[in-house]
């Protein structure tokens, strides 16, 4: 029967101890840590997690700013708007929602914001030292596989891992973070052949396809750690309304009681995610005034 990794509890102790922090930060008498969010166009998933994020800032103290800006607005504008955000000393992080419209080139975007302003981890500059194993912006959602994994005392060092999926968001930092931990890592894709055979060799699974139930129990080692990352909505035939309920890349109920830890889908890893982009805000914060 596995252990539940609950991203709920872990993420709330994480931003209250970001909350006290700070408290401490402004009652020596620094500014607030600044966060500065821009959406482009009118997603409502993208306007749910800026929302998400705009609250969390307010929760923790810090000094926060939307920039909502119109679907149509040019290239060249949105660098601008980044740049106006890189050069002003009250904002600490620069976070860009995406996706963004298909006529704004998102790695221009992204190579624009200034890599110690970088707090989602996706600039060249930050991947490339995260790969040779300097202390750098991580992305978000792969710091916080990471930081569960140790709240748990999952120990990954000699570990066999599988990641599921290849996105720069999560699978190919998940990489690098894995195996600056020792781990022994093995990444999966849609393209692979057999992938059920090589998920069945794996210490711990890392899901991040975006593919309903797509990990089976006939794939899942018994005693395996079970980290889900994938947040795909389906219809709820439980309920005679048209309401929808999430569920993971992972068939959860079918590999429940041969994995050893499992995160739930929702409630596992999507907490952490903003957990982790408040504490690189706060990282960028105390790097600006050198503070230990």
């Amino acid at each position: 029967m596995a252990t539940i990794i609950d991203g709920k509890k872990v993420s709330s102790e994480v931003r209250e101890d970001i909350k006290n922090e700070v408290n401490i930060l402004r009652n020596k008498g620094f500014r607030a840590p600044g966060l500065a969010v821009i959406l482009v166009g009118d997603v409502a998933a993208s306007n749910i997690y800026v929302n998400m994020k705009e609250k969390a800032c307010i929760q923790a103290g810090f000094y926060s700013v939307v920039e909502r800006l119109d679907q149509n607005i040019t290239e060249t504008e949105l660098l601008d708007i980044v740049d106006k955000y890189n050069r002003d000393n009250s904002i600490d992080g620069i976070l860009v929602q995406l996706p963004l419209p298909e006529h704004i080139r998102e790695a221009e975007v992204v190579y624009k914001i200034s890599p110690d302003k970088d707090v989602d981890g996706f600039h060249p500059y930050n991947v490339g030292l995260s790969l040779i194993g300097e202390d750098t912006f991580c992305p978000c959602t792969p710091l916080g596989i990471m930081y569960l994994l140790d709240s748990y005392g999952i120990d990954l060092k000699g570990m066999h891992a599988v990641i599921v999926g290849r996105s720069n968001i999560v699978g190919k930092p998940m990489f690098t973070l894995l195996l600056r931990r020792h781990a022994t890592v093995t990444v999966c894709h849609s393209r692979t052949v057999n992938i059920g055979d090589i998920i069945k060799t794996a210490d711990i699974i890392i899901a991040a396809l975006g593919r309903p139930g797509f990990i089976k129990r006939d794939w899942i080692k018994k005693g395996a750690v079970v980290i889900d990352v994938g947040i795909n909505r389906l219809p709820d035939n439980s309920s005679s309304s048209s309401a929808s309920k999430l569920v993971g890349d992972v068939d959860y109920d079918a590999v429940f009681d041969i994995a050893s830890y499992i995160t739930p889908v929702p409630g596992g890893v999507g907490p952490m995610t903003i957990a982790m982009l408040m504490k690189n805000t706060l990282k960028s914060f105390k790097q600006r005034f050198k503070i230990k």
